[in-house]
């Protein structure tokens, strides 16, 4: 039996194979995408059908580990969206949502539309008893914040399935008591960054998951450890946690994070928007007018004793 609240040195196929039957009540599996990058000691450009059946192996894993009522989420890129979610049906999961995490500063493309989304696969093991907390997730709803009709629910309503994360699309900005999932991708200025893994989920995102589809003191998995967030926000939850990794290195920093991370400390990164990715110009926020457009300012130019012409503010 595999030591809980611990990040092992072990393949997942292997250390999967390796828990107790149905012992866990959530799993957050963000894989990797199969499209070429080096992580710290794995290249990540399997053949088409190598990669599938890997892909297989480990989602057949999870199943085998998942608790009846238990949950799965996965993270995935365009590139195996499709056919991981039919290959994950096969093996036994029901779909309940089809997330799109639509995130600021994507990854820029040559030849192709730049990438500013991921899949998130809702999935449960059977498809009536499964864990779903809408009480910790819920939101204000339409008829609360802009018609104040009684009949709305004072519980509010829950969020819905497409999570914008570009903030500057929508100028005006996005209040913390709208329906949008407000996320951004943890880029490497963010204060929030590990800095020793490319491929880092926000606490933010991860905290809503982990909220709505556990409990306090029940099992988190993550089969691919990497940066560690997942285990970190479990811990923050009040969650167990257990997770797998072949680097050793992003195992001793993962089990850095985890020993300085407090139970119940808030999660990292802002919830509103407007404070985590403000619009800016130059590192200042910028002026926007009653449209939401950048405001133009006029220069007016004076000339000065010395016949240099200046700009004047």
């Amino acid at each position: 039996m595999l030591e809980t609240d611990q990040i092992h040195h072990l393949d997942c196929v292997s250390g999967m194979a390796q828990l107790e039957a149905q012992s866990v009540d959530l799993v957050f599996a963000d894989p990797p995408f199969n499209i070429g990058y080096q992580y710290d000691v794995y290249k990540d450009k399997l053949g088409r059908k190598k990669y599938l059946d890997w892909c297989r192996q480990w989602i057949a894993g999870v199943h085998r580990a998942l608790k009846p009522t238990g949950t799965f989420w996965l993270a995935i890129g365009d590139e195996y969206a499709a056919e991981l979610k039919l290959l994950s049906q096969e093996i036994g999961f029901f779909p309940r949502s089809w997330v799109i995490w639509y995130y600021t500063f994507g990854v820029n493309c040559k030849a192709k539309f730049t990438r500013s989304h991921a899949h998130l696969f809702y999935f449960t093991k059977d498809d009536d008893e499964f864990c779903f907390n809408s009480e910790t997730i819920r939101v204000p709803s339409a008829r609360q914040l802009v018609y104040g009709d009684t009949r709305a629910n004072p519980v509010g309503r829950l969020p819905d399935d497409t999570w914008i994360l570009r903030p500057q699309d929508l100028p005006g900005g996005f209040a913390a008591d709208e329906d949008t999932w407000y996320f951004p991708r943890v880029a490497g200025t963010f204060k929030e960054r590990a800095g020793f893994h490319g491929c880092q989920m926000p606490e933010q995102l991860l905290g809503r998951i982990i909220k709505a589809c556990s409990n306090p003191g029940e099992l988190v998995l993550d089969p691919f450890s990497g940066s560690a967030s997942t285990l970190v926000v479990a811990k923050k939850l009040d969650r167990r946690y257990l997770a797998f990794d072949i680097s050793e290195d992003y195992i001793t920093r993962g089990r850095e994070r985890l020993a300085a991370t407090q139970v119940g400390a808030p999660l990292t990164g802002a919830p509103e928007p407007t404070v985590s990715a403000p619009a800016t110009g130059k590192g200042r926020k910028l002026e926007l007018d009653e449209n939401g457009q950048k405001k133009t300012r006029r220069k007016i130019y004076v000339k000065r004793a010395d016949q240099k012409t200046l700009p004047m503010e």
